[in-house]
């Protein structure tokens, strides 16, 4: 019991020692990932010293953080910078469908300013100019629905030529209700002119 050991505990002990060996990590191996930055540590160490350690205060860098978000897609949405802009207008299938939209002429695009016309002929007291402004309604309507057909055709066929493998889905509506607005209320803002080509 408290003798020495035998010579088969001996025997067995270099090999257990053998074997954790092999999972123990020489000092020169790699460890697996590449060693970061001393200014990505410091700014690490830095950002959970600044942890907040009241709910309030967690709110307050919450609103914060959203309010830089919020001013940073504005800048996007009126310079066109890709990397900010929020996930609808997102991708080169929505660059695309807003560069067609923006280098034609729409009818819809007109449908605000045509309305109010229309609005002020149908409220006068002329019989004739009330007739003319029903006929102006039923004009201007038939006319946004042949563009618009016309422009969703022709987006879902340049779209399968120039992005064959992307997804398209929501495309058309995204193109129908940029045709919606005003050029100068688009956003993001047009990045092409009338006429050029996207």
């Amino acid at each position: 019991m408290f003798g020495s050991r035998s010579k088969d505990d001996q025997s067995t002990e270099p090999e257990v020692s053998a074997v954790e060996s092999k999972h123990v990590r020489p000092a020169e191996a790699p460890k697996g990932r590449p060693t970061p930055k001393r200014s990505d540590s410091q700014a690490q160490r830095r950002a959970m010293a600044k942890t907040p350690t009241t709910r309030k205060e967690a709110s307050k860098r919450a609103r914060e953080a959203r309010r830089s978000d919020m001013a940073r897609q504005r800048e996007a949405l009126a310079s066109g910078n890709e990397k900010y802009l929020p996930p609808r207008d997102k991708g080169p299938v929505r660059k695309f469908v807003r560069d067609y939209v923006d280098s034609r002429w729409c009818v819809a695009e007109f449908f605000l300013p045509l309305a109010i016309v229309i609005l002020m002929l149908s409220i006068t007291p002329s019989a004739g100019l009330k007739n003319i402004s029903l006929l102006l309604w039923l004009f201007v309507i038939v006319l946004i629905v042949f563009d618009s057909i016309a422009i969703a055709v022709q987006v879902k066929r340049q779209l399968k030529q120039r992005f064959p493998d992307e997804s398209h889905r929501g495309a058309k509506a995204y193109a129908l209700m940029r045709t919606l607005q005003l050029r100068r209320m688009r956003l993001p803002k047009p990045q092409v002119k009338r006429g050029e080509r996207p």
